[in-house]
């Protein structure tokens, strides 16, 4: 069953394109993690926020998923990660036209 994980963390550096550019790389690997099926991208400059919306085709690759992302994270000196996954009902989100 797909399942829905979202992320945020402050975030103080680069916004927009020229976030784009820095994070290509990383946004490439993300493609091929086990169960991946999509990622928005989010970011607020206004509340100097970033992070994503992600979906994985199961809670558990999606939990694995976020173990490795926040130590990541951490890594790159990020601090008040916040993550958490969420069980998709696609009978109401396909009414919604949710990208499936």
């Amino acid at each position: 069953m797909a399942v829905i994980m979202y992320v945020d963390f402050p975030h103080k550096d680069v916004w927009g394109k020229e976030m784009a550019n820095q994070m290509k790389e990383l946004a490439q690997s993300i493609t091929n993690e086990p169960g991946f099926i999509w990622k928005f991208w989010t970011e607020s400059e206004k509340d100097e926020m970033a992070g994503g919306v992600y979906m994985f085709d199961s809670r558990e690759n999606a939990e694995k998923y976020l173990k490795m992302h926040t130590e990541r994270l951490g890594n790159f000196g990020y601090s008040d990660i916040k993550g958490k996954v969420f069980e998709v009902n696609e009978t109401l989100s396909t009414i919604c036209k949710a990208p499936f």
